[in-house]
């Protein structure tokens, strides 16, 4: 299934690009902003720092050395009219307002700092300065000053505030709708044309990390597809492509680590099993090579009863060999799924009657009963001869193993969803230690004798089992017996899967 579009690594390159330059557009727009109305109080500081004396000696505000408050009284009166963008301040020398030309209400100080006054009075081109603005106990603006009455004898300032309430009233209105529009329009081009260039740089960076996390998602598809082992989807991998070739990759290291181990183990069980096979082959060839030898260089010294028991026992082992290479090619092709069951409804009951009287005969030669205890009807869905098979084997260990007046008890009961079929004998039991291992192939408990058994008719048993979506398991006690327990699924459970069987 595809990664969703917001965990892949171009889109999180995308997101982050896009959040960059929103921060970088807001960023340049505010510094923007303050640039250029320091840009404008600097050029309207510079145009009108002689503002002050100005209208100081074109409005005759000092007459006889004194201060016309008459005519300083009208310079207010018209400044408020004709020019409401400045305001009015008469100083004294400590900085006290002493008369204005602003709204009395809104005036919220009554001192004025006198360092900025003392500065630009001091480099008239050190600009922009801000001092104090009345109408506000934090605020500072730029403004022209001149001492009054005159700068040999001052006993005051005429302050001057170039960018007073009405400025700033009307600059609000003109440019915050201006401005707005103008830096909404230049930053959403900007990040358009940088989101695109980006967007393309990162397509360019990220196609060959796409196209490799497709083809890890491709090969982790078709994998599910072939190996049904998982048929649970496992969890999302959080995160982005990196994250999830990183996760996919350590997952890949640890199955090729498993498979490496399986490797091994089986290579070991290969090694084992041709050992094994060479010997079982083995004693057989020699014991026939060995009597027909004799029967060859005898023949003549051998009576006929001699060579009728040497030409019977060179039989048997044919016959042990015959059957031993059965087994292997039988074995091979389960492994191989060359064979597969061919299911139908039967009844196992029915089946295991017919298996049972096939085996009395050899049971009662060994001085062993078969008793059928417990029969529950039941339909199960599997191959009947590859059943046949396993019961087979099943009955045929029992009997192998049960000691002489002993009894093999068989039943067919019904669990959940299949049948079961048990075959429980009264022979040693097994050891806990190799109780894991008798359905391997040639398996033999250490210090047991082989007794002509190849040890594959129970690996045999549990691979026929598997096919038919069964299983063989097996419960002993050392001492107290075996019990095989074989399970088959009903018809009911398993008729969705009977074409596919």
């Amino acid at each position: 299934m595809p990664r969703p579009l917001f965990q892949t690594l171009y889109a999180r390159l995308a997101l982050g690009l896009f959040l960059l330059l929103v921060i970088v557009g807001g960023l340049f727009t505010v510094l923007s902003l303050y640039s250029v109305r320091e840009y404008n109080a600097a050029v309207n500081q510079a145009l009108n720092r002689d503002l002050a004396s100005h209208l100081v000696s074109d409005r005759n505000l000092v007459t006889d050395g004194k201060i016309n408050h008459s005519e300083l009284k009208r310079l207010f009166d018209l400044y408020m009219s004709i020019n409401p963008s400045i305001e009015i301040y008469l100083l004294d020398q400590d900085g006290r307002i002493l008369s204005y030309s602003a709204d009395p209400a809104k005036i919220k100080r009554k001192h004025v700092a006198l360092a900025p006054i003392q500065k630009l009075l001091s480099n008239p081109d050190a600009y922009p300065i801000q001092g104090d603005d009345p109408r506000s106990h934090d605020r500072h603006k730029v403004f022209s000053v001149t001492p009054v009455p005159s700068a040999e004898h001052p006993t005051g300032y005429l302050y001057v505030v170039l960018r007073g309430e009405e400025y700033d009233f009307a600059e609000s209105m003109v440019h915050s709708d201006r401005l707005l529009r103008m830096g909404g329009g230049a930053l959403a081009i900007s990040l358009f044309v940088g989101l695109l260039a980006g967007l393309l740089f990162f397509r360019l960076l990220t196609r060959r990390l796409s196209r490799l996390t497709a083809r890890v998602e491709a090969f982790e598809a078709e994998a599910k597809d072939i190996s049904r082992a998982d048929s649970t989807e496992g969890p999302g991998v959080p995160g982005d492509d990196v994250d999830y070739l990183a996760t996919r990759f350590d997952q890949m290291a640890e199955r090729i680590a498993g498979q490496l181990e399986l490797l091994k183990d089986k290579d070991h069980q290969r090694r084992q099993l041709v050992a094994q096979v060479s010997h079982d082959l083995r004693t057989p060839l020699a014991s026939i090579q060995g009597y027909l030898e004799t029967l060859g260089m005898k023949q003549q010294e051998l009576n006929p009863d001699e060579r009728r028991r040497f030409l019977s026992v060179a039989l048997a082992e044919t016959l042990r060999l015959s059957k031993l290479v059965d087994e292997l090619f039988e074995l091979a092709a389960l492994d191989a799924r060359e064979r597969q069951p061919f299911a139908e409804p039967f009844m196992p009951a029915e089946l295991l009657h017919d298996v049972v009287q096939k085996h009395r005969p050899k049971a009662e030669q060994a001085g062993v009963a078969l008793s059928i205890s417990t029969v529950q009807p039941a339909m199960a869905l599997a191959d009947i001869a590859m059943t046949e098979r396993v019961l087979d084997n099943l009955i045929g260990n029992a009997v192998d193993h049960s000691p002489r007046g002993a009894e093999v008890k068989l039943s067919v009961t019904t669990s959940i969803g299949g049948v079961e079929i048990c075959v429980a004998d009264a022979g040693d039991g097994i050891a806990p230690a190799d109780i894991d291992h008798v359905f391997d192939p040639f398996y033999q408990a250490p210090g047991a004798s082989r007794t002509g058994h190849a040890g594959l008719g129970l690996a045999i048993a549990r691979r026929m089992a598997e096919l038919q979506h069964g299983r063989v398991s097996v419960e002993s006690r050392q001492g107290a017996g075996a019990t095989f327990r074989f399970w088959l699924p009903l018809v009911d459970s398993q008729a969705k899967e009977s074409t596919a069987l």
